[in-house]
């Protein structure tokens, strides 16, 4: 499909009014849904700090629970997206969000550890391809010079979710016996419902594809088509077919075996987190919330940069592998001290790393796929990361039951993050790997950034 170009509009403000307009019509609707399924899969963190003692939950068993949301995550993550294809963006995503807004506002229900491990695992079910999804959705709207944006402002809803977390989480806390409620039930409760509302924005608001985006004109949409035609020119519909043979490309395992130490220690970390900054500070949930928001305001700027950084050096590798090992450092400090402002410091600095580091990683796979295997290929990675995610938090906890502390956990944390720098820096030299973009006037470039 080519454009047609109005004699005094030149091409390159075609391809910056298709850019602009699709960056505001999609990535802060993909961003918010992002940030309330984030928010729902990690408040079990602070709830922890009640639930657990009114429910005599140890943390092996906060563990378990907490890992088991990843197994059918994992389980699904493929499926999920491929009958994202099927029935297209809206009515999928839509699908996701309003299951797994019910099953996380049910979370206050739980009163025994099979209720929370079955919960827990139902949640992950409701969840699973959201975000493979939602990467796979935006290759058929951004080119790849500018993919790394586009993926960067909605990932930037991970820290941005947490900073409402860490604000709002002492407050609810804090609701303690109102209408009969733990404080831990109302957490679950105001924070799963919003999924539910904005699962009807989603299916009402989100297209598809540009073909059927109509605050585009014929222009843009020609743009974004012949943008996109190289980079897709072979594709076809995914099938079972392709997932199964995402699983035997080698870019596939080597990536997808660094995101197993990647999911592993950051969940480990995360779910944990308020519970070891409790114990070294002795502060209240109220101030380590307030920390928590405060550390990813730091992480939604390192994503930020990080992620229009890599776009600029055309690199994702060291992008990714820089950060990481910032994480295995700190993580292992914050393990060795017992200073409550070395520990806080300590912690707003792993989750800027933290933050940065997803912003580079995710673009690996996206600037690497083409074809079917664009569709599977994110996807089977994020599956095979959740294999850590399930490991790391379900180890974490029995370490803490077995040691009486958490300084072999987050020693094991950051040895983790070291290990899945080093994978990632083992895959920059093996793979032969290349960022191709359309060529353009370099005055498009300079815009575009």
């Amino acid at each position: 499909m080519s454009v047609v170009v109005d004699p005094g509009v030149l091409p390159d403000r075609i391809g910056e009014a298709a850019l602009r307009k699709t960056s505001w019509r999609l990535l802060p609707l993909l961003a918010l849904g992002y940030g309330i399924a984030y928010m729902d899969r990690a408040n079990i963190a602070f709830a922890s700090l009640q639930m657990n003692r009114d429910l005599q939950f140890s943390a092996t068993v906060y563990g378990l629970g907490g890992g088991l949301f990843f197994v059918s995550y994992a389980l699904l993550e493929v499926p999920s997206n491929l009958l994202l294809v099927r029935f297209g963006a809206g009515r999928w995503l839509a699908r996701i969000m309003l299951t797994w807004g019910l099953l996380a506002a049910g979370m206050m229900f739980v009163k025994t550890p099979m209720q929370f491990y079955v919960m827990r695992f139902l949640l992950g079910a409701a969840e699973a391809g959201f975000f493979p999804g939602v990467v796979f959705y935006l290759t058929l709207w951004f080119p790849a010079h500018y993919r790394g944006r586009a993926i960067s402002r909605f990932y930037v809803a991970f820290p941005i979710s947490s900073i409402v977390m860490g604000a709002l989480a002492g407050a609810l806390l804090d609701l303690q016996g109102r209408f009969g409620l733990a404080g831990w039930q109302w957490l679950f409760l105001v924070e799963g419902l919003p999924a539910v509302a904005l699962s009807v924005v989603i299916f009402l608001c989100l297209p598809d594809n540009p073909s059927d985006a109509r605050w585009l004109t014929d222009a843009e949409r020609g743009w974004i088509a012949d943008q996109l035609s190289g980079e897709r020119a072979h594709h076809q519909p995914g099938n079972v077919m392709n997932a199964l043979r995402a699983l035997r490309d080698p870019r596939v395992r080597q990536i997808g075996l660094a995101n197993i130490c990647i999911m592993g220690a950051t969940y480990a970390a995360t779910l944990s987190a308020p519970a070891v900054l409790e114990g070294v500070t002795r502060w209240p949930a109220t101030a380590i919330g307030f920390l928590v928001s405060i550390a990813y305001v730091f992480g939604a700027i390192g994503m930020v940069w990080n992620g229009w950084r890599s776009d600029n050096r055309r690199e994702r590798y060291l992008h990714t592998a820089i950060p990481l090992v910032g994480l295995g450092v700190g993580s292992a400090a914050m393990g060795l001290s017992n200073s409550a402002w070395v520990v806080a410091s300590t912690y707003v600095l792993t989750v800027a790393c933290a933050a940065a580091s997803q912003a580079a990683f995710w673009l690996i796979p996206s600037d690497e796929f083409k074809g079917p295997l664009a569709e599977v290929g994110v996807a089977a990675i994020g599956s095979i990361g959740m294999i850590g995610a399930f490991l790391g938090p379900s180890a974490f906890g029995v370490a803490r039951d077995y040691t009486g502390g958490y300084t072999v956990g987050m020693l094991a944390v950051g040895g983790t993050y070291l290990v899945g720098a080093a994978i990632i820096l083992y895959s920059r030299r093996t793979q032969a790997h290349t960022f191709a973009t359309p060529a353009q006037p370099s005055h498009m470039r300079q815009s575009s950034a």
